[in-house]
């Protein structure tokens, strides 16, 4: 066997674990799976747990169904899972991923267990979309091994993942959290430093802030804040990010026009108005069938759920 054959195989090797079988749980284990690593999940829930090869299954038939090319066939992908309530099942992984719900105290603890139980080389990280991984690493040991993994749901098809290297996160954690998610497909990018919502949140959240802040003002209704995105600079943004832009059009243009607008665009630092008013009075988006579109119909949310997963899947089947 060649060395770069055997180089291949270590890889492939290296067995991941999962704390979570949830919503981002189940498709971050369906990742590994499918590019060739043995998985072990951990949810206290047996419930949970117990569906998760199905669910994962059903995610890859549709893929499939969609052009979606696989190694491997659907059994043989989710051969290599291990099912468990425990976490020390894990204690011989390379790397294990907390994607638990979003509960500091919870995550602390169960950071703090992994670092007893788990051998020196093991890389943990936290799938946390905004939580600080410096303050969920804090009540850990070693915490020079903890990184953060922010990635986008559905995972098994946004390509994007956040490596957030946190105070005391050594460089060659970060690093090779790094390369193995180039391995199995994803598109990662370094975050240099741990900041609430990293990079791509913080970016998201203040165009949402001031698109709520224009329905606040009256300046146009919600349909048409949405309307200006998707028929607009959201045609751009998969090919053009902001930066590239302001290069593209001139710095000296780009400036010209932040000197004119930048004191008009909204910087509260506390939530919309028309945002508090919709949660006081139980309007809750999708959770309620009324939010910032007026009503929404059980046809209306499987029709918006269904384009953006279908959108998702044709990028992928390029």
């Amino acid at each position: 066997m060649s060395m770069v054959a055997t180089q291949l195989d270590n890889m492939m090797s290296e067995k991941i674990g999962v704390i979570g079988s949830g919503l981002m749980g189940h498709g971050i284990a369906q990742v590994f799976a499918a590019a060739g690593h043995k998985v072990r999940v951990i949810d206290p829930s047996l419930e949970s747990l117990s569906t998760v090869p199905e669910r994962i299954a059903k995610n890859i038939e549709l893929m499939m169904a969609n052009g979606v090319q696989f190694e491997d066939d659907i059994e043989i992908i989710l051969s290599r899972l291990s099912l468990s309530t425990e976490i020390p099942i894990c204690k011989d992984c390379d790397y294990v991923i907390e994607a638990v719900y979003e509960d500091m105290a919870l995550k602390q603890r169960i950071f703090a267990e992994l670092d007893e139980i788990c051998p020196d080389k093991t890389i943990l990280c936290s799938n946390t979309s905004v939580m600080s991984i410096t303050e969920i690493a804090s009540h850990s040991k070693n915490r020079q091994r903890i990184v953060g993994t922010h990635f986008w749901n559905p995972p098994y098809l946004m390509p994007l993942v956040e490596v957030i290297k946190a105070k005391d996160s050594d460089d060659t954690a970060v690093n090779n959290t790094f390369d193995l998610l180039k391995r199995v497909g994803k598109h990662p990018v370094k975050v240099n430093k741990d900041v609430p919502g990293f990079v791509a949140n913080r970016l998201q959240h203040a165009l949402w802030r001031e698109a709520f802040a224009i329905i606040d003002e009256g300046i146009a209704d919600a349909a048409t804040v949405d309307e200006c995105i998707r028929y607009g600079p959201g045609l751009r943004w998969p090919i053009l990010g902001p930066v590239e832009n302001a290069d593209m059009v001139g710095l000296d243009l780009t400036k010209a026009i932040h000197d004119y607008i930048l004191p008009h665009i909204n910087a509260a630092p506390t939530p919309s108005s028309t945002l508090l008013g919709l949660v006081e009075q139980g309007s809750l988006g999708f959770k309620s069938g009324q939010g910032f579109m007026g009503q929404w119909s059980e046809e209306e949310m499987q029709a918006s759920r269904e384009r953006l997963i279908n959108y998702l899947l044709q990028q992928n089947a390029k």
